[in-house]
């Protein structure tokens, strides 16, 4: 099919990632995949919460929100509407726990790293898009650690990264964009580590239920988009 931007199927939208982008944060990433533009910032502090306290392992957590005019239309801010909306808890949950598969806690002591992933503007893949450009914010936040021997050792054994995938017009389709993903028949996200494994996957029929030959051919993309992503990532940091 003829996509709207005149990608491929198989073909990511352009990738930038712009390192330090904060002056305070000990890591920040600017990620954009095409129109969708996701700030990251990672704060690290020396101490862990309450229920860690006296384990030796630290702990990685992020927290996801959308500016008011990311979309195309206005929305409040949650702040404002004094509750936190299920997705933004779902999306913070998502990124926190993709983050944590590529850490080793004992590596990382009684410190913790917190990532706010805050999405400019929105174009479809916010999540993927967050989960991406944090790892490289993370991976600066622990460079700042180790020269301050606040580590005993790098704690981070991999890296991750994030594409969505869909099928659309009866199509597979990679990295989908706002007016692709509204249209979609199964809408995915997939989180992998560089080394190739996965961490999530969040697979959902949209209309028709898929059978495992399109899930081969959906999860085929996002393993060769996750790839690429990780090439981008190791760029990014001069790996």
């Amino acid at each position: 099919m003829s996509r709207q931007d005149g990608r491929t199927p198989d073909q990511l939208r352009p990738i930038s990632i712009t390192r330090n982008w904060l002056t305070h944060a000990e890591g920040s990433v600017l990620i954009e995949f095409g129109g969708t533009r996701v700030l990251c910032a990672a704060s690290v502090q020396d101490s862990v919460p309450r229920w860690r306290k006296g384990s030796g392992e630290g702990w990685v957590t992020a927290e996801y929100a959308m500016l008011p005019r990311a979309t195309n239309t206005r929305n409040d801010r949650e702040s404002v509407r004094g509750k936190i909306g299920g997705r933004t808890h779902e999306i913070s949950r998502l990124i926190g726990r993709s983050l944590r598969a590529c850490v080793d806690y004992k590596a990382l002591g009684e410190n913790s790293i917190l990532i706010d992933c805050d999405v400019l503007q929105a174009d479809g893949g916010t999540r993927t898009a967050a989960i991406t450009g944090a790892y490289v914010a993370l991976a600066d936040a622990v460079a700042w650690m180790m020269k301050r021997k606040m580590c005993k050792s790098d704690p981070l054994v991999d890296s991750v990264a994030a594409v969505s995938v869909g099928v659309v017009g009866s199509t597979p389709l990679l990295d989908l964009c706002y007016v692709e993903d509204v249209a979609a028949e199964t809408d995915m996200n997939v989180v992998m580590t560089g080394s190739g494994a996965f961490v999530e996957v969040q697979g959902t029929a949209e209309g028709a239920p898929f059978d495992r030959n399109a899930l081969n051919q959906l999860l085929d993309l996002a393993v060769a988009g996750c790839e690429e992503l990780t090439l981008h990532q190791r760029e990014a940091l001069g790996r």
